[in-house]
């Protein structure tokens, strides 16, 4: 019952009023506010600030700021095996495996459509049919910075309005199609690898979603919103393998997508796997 009441709860809730509520208190800088807000959450999730190149809590000018930290140099040490695939982020393997039949499996029963994932377009998806996925959430206490699973051109980024269901594993068990319908950045990179997408699925009281070639990406109305960065529209954007793509103020999920036969990932890992952002994810 508990349970239920929990999703039915998320059905109800202003998602978005929610979120931008929340994304104010996170921006405030008034001291007696951020310090109380940041040393509550740091204590609350066991945050281990010893990684940060700010140890101090309270030294953030806001808790976007202290939620977003940077790490140390050397915190992520980047797995240099010929091949490697990149854990992109901090956090868990929500799922990972083949996309089947156009679907990506999401938890107990349910999946989602990779055409829908993508912005609806089929010609985008066509790439990734029978390729290869994986889901990495992140949790509250993780570094909520997002690198690049390998070295790659950025083609085009999309921006896709949806709700902002929690992305937590209770949510993913009962919510149908769930990363199919929140919120989300898809960015779409050419790499030796053939084409790679990379998704940031926003989540409920997640403030805003950032990339750093575009900085905040909050489109003035909420529709599906393409931008291409190939050499025909502007200079080409590329990133090396482990670099900083984006950052989630407020936490939640990154999914990898390759085509057929381009990855294989590490046979160690499963679902609910920990993992760092660096480690070997695949070859």
């Amino acid at each position: 019952m508990k349970e239920r009441l929990f999703i039915l709860s998320q059905y109800l809730t202003p998602h978005h009023l929610l979120s931008r509520l929340i994304g104010c208190a996170a921006e405030c800088r008034a001291p007696w506010f951020k310090n109380r807000l940041i040393t509550w959450f740091a204590k609350q999730y066991q945050v281990d600030m010893s990684e940060a190149q700010v140890e101090e809590p309270t030294a953030y000018e806001h808790f976007n700021a202290f939620f977003t930290r940077a790490l140390k140099d050397g915190a992520r040490p980047l797995d240099n095996q010929p091949g490697a695939v990149l854990c992109p982020a901090d956090g868990a393997v929500s799922q990972l495996g083949r996309i089947e039949h156009g679907r990506i499996f999401q938890a107990k029963g349910h999946s989602y459509s990779v055409t829908e994932l993508l912005g609806g377009d089929s010609d985008r998806a066509a790439p990734f049919m029978g390729g290869d996925f994986a889901t990495v959430y992140l949790s509250p206490k993780d570094y909520h910075r997002v690198h690049m699973p390998l070295a790659g051109t950025l083609r085009e980024m999309i921006y896709v309005p949806g709700r902002l269901f929690s992305v937590n594993q209770t949510t993913a068990e009962n919510v149908p199609e769930l990363f199919a319908r929140n919120e989300r950045v898809v960015c779409v990179f050419d790499t030796e690898r053939g084409p790679m997408a990379v998704v940031l699925v926003g989540a409920m009281i997640v403030a805003s979603i950032e990339t750093v070639w575009a900085g905040l990406i909050t489109p003035p109305k909420r529709e599906l919103k393409t931008v291409r960065y190939d050499e025909a529209a502007r200079a080409p954007i590329s990133l090396e393998k482990g670099a900083e793509l984006g950052r989630f103020k407020l936490g939640s999920t990154a999914i990898v997508l390759f085509g057929p036969a381009q990855v294989q990932w590490a046979a160690e890992l499963g679902a609910n796997s920990p993992v760092r952002m660096g480690q070997l994810l695949g070859n």
